[in-house]
């Protein structure tokens, strides 16, 4: 990544502006439930204090639609920081206006400041030009640690860097273009990527990249429907789209150019619906239903995956390979879960689902890297570039 790092800045006193994604879930009684991107700012903010900066923090919260709710308020995450610090962090009324500015031009040196949901503007998603120079008049400097929202063209992400003398990469967002780095372009090898999930006309496009980049490729979940389908093979009550089988078909057909394995499920978890209650049965690959739904992979197929992977320096893994949030077809999802904790290899998670299930199991510990970005660990697996990271500064402009 040839962009400027937080470490080559000048901070010292210095009104730094950190982006960072603070989109965390909350229970039915309004608690965060889950502070895992909070934690992962940890040490951009740290290191901000540790070299006497000012630091001013943003970040969205939910769809508020550009309008103040209560609801979606950064309130709470507030008291959390205070928590995790053991420093107080003031939380602004707002994002922009002239109170906020009294409060950013009052900071001393160390001082904690947590902007008001910037989502709470219809000038943070439209990328507003005026939106995007107030945020900037607050800061000396910008630091980008948002990285779970570096896919998208927002104003706190692409417009400020217009308008700051100096953008850099915070600690987070350094450490998961690293690693994807360690993962798919200067790998150890054999490198073996799992790919599951329902986003199948989505995901197609990072097989595709994938093929080109990777030993093996296992694939599980509805994504495995249309390779299955093209060899001819009924699938049960999924529906196909056209374009993606064209796909497939290149793929298999590159895929055995460049010598890569794709490993699909041999059996299958079957129900009549998408019910944990509804009858269930254990099929082969060539025997699910016209009627039914293969909602699981089975255990000859956890089996086949976890020889797969065996040999493996580095796994990547994006998608569970069911519908694993009811309990009744999770356990193909967990049993990979225990195959990836376990084998002799750099391990990297990316996606909502799939670090759910690990964090289910007690197990996210055991892997190597578990991305903080569901969308933007998704668009580098395609092969994109983030819009987030492409809008800061380049070293050799600094």
């Amino acid at each position: 990544m040839n962009k400027l790092f937080i470490n080559e800045l000048d901070l010292k006193g210095k009104k730094v502006f950190v982006r960072v994604d603070y989109n965390v879930p909350f229970d039915e009684q309004g608690n965060i439930s889950d502070d895992a991107r909070i934690r992962a700012t940890l040490p951009t903010i740290n290191y901000l204090l540790d070299e006497g900066a000012k630091i001013i923090l943003a970040s969205h919260l939910g769809r508020p639609g550009g309008k103040v709710s209560l609801e979606y308020s950064l309130k709470p995450v507030a008291k959390r920081l205070t928590r995790l610090l053991n420093k107080e962090v003031t939380l602004a009324k707002d994002c922009i206006g002239p109170d906020v500015r009294k409060l950013a031009d009052a900071m001393q040196p160390e001082d904690i400041l947590l902007l008001e949901n910037l989502r709470f503007h219809k000038g943070e998603r439209e990328n507003d030009p005026e939106f995007a120079k107030e945020l900037a008049s607050l800061c000396d400097v910008m630091v980008q640690d948002a990285f779970g929202n570096c896919h998208r063209s927002h104003a706190s992400m692409v417009g400020m860097n217009k308008e700051v003398p100096q953008s850099a990469a915070g600690f987070l967002v350094k450490r998961e273009i690293d690693y994807f780095e360690k993962a798919v372009n200067a790998p150890s090898r054999p490198v073996v990527a799992i790919v599951g999930g329902a986003k199948v006309t989505d995901k197609i496009k990072i097989i595709e990249n994938l093929v080109k980049k990777v030993d093996k490729i296992i694939i599980g979940g509805a994504m495995a429907f249309p390779f299955l389908a093209v060899h001819g093979y009924g699938v049960g009550k999924a529906t196909i789209d056209e374009n993606v089988a064209v796909k497939v078909l290149m793929i298999n057909q590159l895929a055995k150019e460049r010598g890569v394995k794709i490993y699909l499920p041999v059996d299958f978890v079957a129900a009549e619906k998408f019910d944990g209650n509804a009858e269930t049965k254990l099929v082969t690959f060539q025997e699910v239903p016209d009627d039914w739904f293969a909602l699981d992979i089975g255990p000859a197929s956890t089996k086949l995956f976890s020889e797969a992977m065996q040999n493996a320096k580095t796994i990547l893994w994006n998608g569970p390979m069911g519908a694993f949030e009811i309990d009744a077809f999770s356990r193909g999802t967990y049993a990979m879960v225990e195959a990836v904790v376990t084998a002799y290899a750099l391990t990297i998670v990316g996606g909502g689902d799939t670090d759910l299930a690990f964090h289910r199991m007690g197990e996210s510990y055991k892997v190597s890297f578990i991305s903080t970005g569901g969308g933007a660990f998704l668009e580098l697996l395609e092969g994109k570039e983030l819009p987030g990271i492409a809008a800061l500064t380049d070293k050799k402009e600094s």
